[in-house]
């Protein structure tokens, strides 16, 4: 099975912050989060845990999979979308014209990269590379694998999976600590 989970919150998260690529850990709220979590999917079995590199996910897997026999992989893959100079900015959706609001209204249009940060085709591109050279293979193996990452990167896997048109790349929502199925 393959099961996806993105990180409990942040201060950021809080804040309607722009988090992207910038290393913002979890906070309380985030951590208790990710400790209920632990005791809701207690009796779901693991085989390995794939996780992003950013602090807010490692500690949502680390507490996730607290004295569990399941280890925990690390992978610049499933890294957040990089957003730039826009990352920090707090609600974009009332700054007129913001180039990233596009992503989250149209996500089809969103094509060209804001100053510094990534491109919804090369978030497709990283995420796919990873589900094909990891797990898939690992799948069909009949193992049980977990990803931990992010709204963004969690949104492209679970598209490609279900394979849905960039129209509705957020189409599952993207829950904090909840986990979601994408391959029984």
């Amino acid at each position: 099975m393959l099961y996806i989970m993105r990180h409990g919150k942040t201060d950021w998260n809080n804040e309607r912050r722009i988090q992207g690529r910038t290393d913002i850990p979890l906070n309380e709220e985030g951590r208790q989060m990710a400790i209920e979590a632990a005791e809701e999917y207690k009796d779901i079995h693991f085989d390995v845990c794939y996780c992003s590199t950013l602090i807010r996910a490692r500690e949502t897997a680390e507490l996730l999979l607290k004295g569990r026999d399941v280890p925990i992989i690390y992978d610049e893959r499933l890294v957040e979308m990089g957003f730039g100079i826009y990352e920090g900015i707090a609600n974009s959706f009332s700054i007129p014209d913001c180039p990233v609001n596009v992503l989250f209204w149209n996500p089809e249009k969103y094509t060209t990269p804001v100053q510094d940060g990534e491109s919804l085709d090369h978030l497709y591109e990283r995420t796919g590379e990873f589900l094909n050279e990891v797990a898939y293979p690992l799948v069909r193996e009949g193992k049980d694998v977990l990803i931990v990452a992010h709204g963004a990167t969690n949104s492209c896997i679970t598209s490609q999976v279900k394979k849905r048109p960039r129209e509705e790349f957020w189409a599952e929502g993207i829950p904090n600590c909840k986990l979601q199925t994408l391959i029984e």
